[in-house]
């Protein structure tokens, strides 16, 4: 089955892509709250209301948004418009350096939390029916090897910025204000991990561009009802014709 999905044309972009896309989000799990109250400013209450506002956005994203998406793009498209999202969103990250910034930045996040709902509708789509299971599994494996390998990738990327993340106190970072000295390299680009991140998603993005839009296993479920109506047929006929000799004969 493992061979079979690597050398799935479908698949195999599709693996592709949730490493380059999850690989980011990841790293930005592990880091991002810390890099709110340090560089931003953002104190614990302002932490807590951004936690709860767009995870109630990703909740609306994904039960009203995503179907309507599904339904009117396809879940192509729909992949491609959240990896869309999700690359505006590290991209905001990285250059923002207002709070405001981050709230904004937050809603976009919520509207990217579509692309993985959406990648697995497209592997029930797409996959064949017994190799389901075995992507799924492969896809979920790809995401726990994501949740090691990106912090760690975060974690060097800004240790080679110079930017320090330690715990601290929130009575030490509550009444801080983020960027306040012009000449700082931080200034520029106040999150590079996030940047990097970005680029990494643009990588998927184009990889998920390749992904066909009907799938080999529709096609061979389209071939299979044809073959079976068509037998079907066939057999009503020839039973319809066995049984005419017989009329005729009992009517002599």
């Amino acid at each position: 089955s493992l061979k079979k999905v690597r050398k799935d044309s479908t698949v195999l972009p599709i693996c592709i892509t949730v490493f380059l896309s999850y690989l980011p989000e990841a790293g930005q799990y592990s880091s991002f709250f810390l890099y709110l109250r340090q560089i931003i400013g953002f104190g614990s209450a302002s932490i807590a209301a951004f936690i709860a506002v767009v995870g109630i956005l990703s909740i609306i994203a994904q039960t009203v948004f995503l179907s309507i998406l599904m339904k009117s793009i396809g879940n192509k498209n729909t992949v491609l418009l959240g990896l869309g999202f999700q690359i505006l969103q590290l991209a905001w990250y990285g250059f923002g350096s207002q709070s405001w910034m981050m709230w904004a930045a937050g809603a976009v996040a919520a509207m990217s939390s579509i692309t993985f709902p959406a990648i697995s509708a497209l592997v029930s789509q797409n996959a064949e029916s017994d190799q389901q299971g075995v992507v799924q599994g492969i896809i979920t494996g790809i995401r726990g090897l994501c949740n090691g390998l990106g912090p760690a990738l975060y974690g060097f990327i800004f240790f080679l910025f110079h930017v320090e993340l330690n715990e601290l106190p929130p009575d030490q970072t509550s009444g801080k204000k983020a960027m306040q000295d012009p000449s700082d390299e931080r200034a520029i680009i106040p999150g590079p991990p996030f940047l990097v991140g970005a680029c990494i998603v643009l990588l998927a993005f184009l990889v998920a561009l390749f992904i066909p839009e009907h799938s080999k296993a529709s096609s061979t479920r389209k071939r299979s009802n044809i073959i079976g109506s068509t037998l079907s047929d066939s057999q009503d006929r020839s039973s319809e014709e066995d049984i005419e000799p017989l009329l005729q004969d009992s009517s002599v």
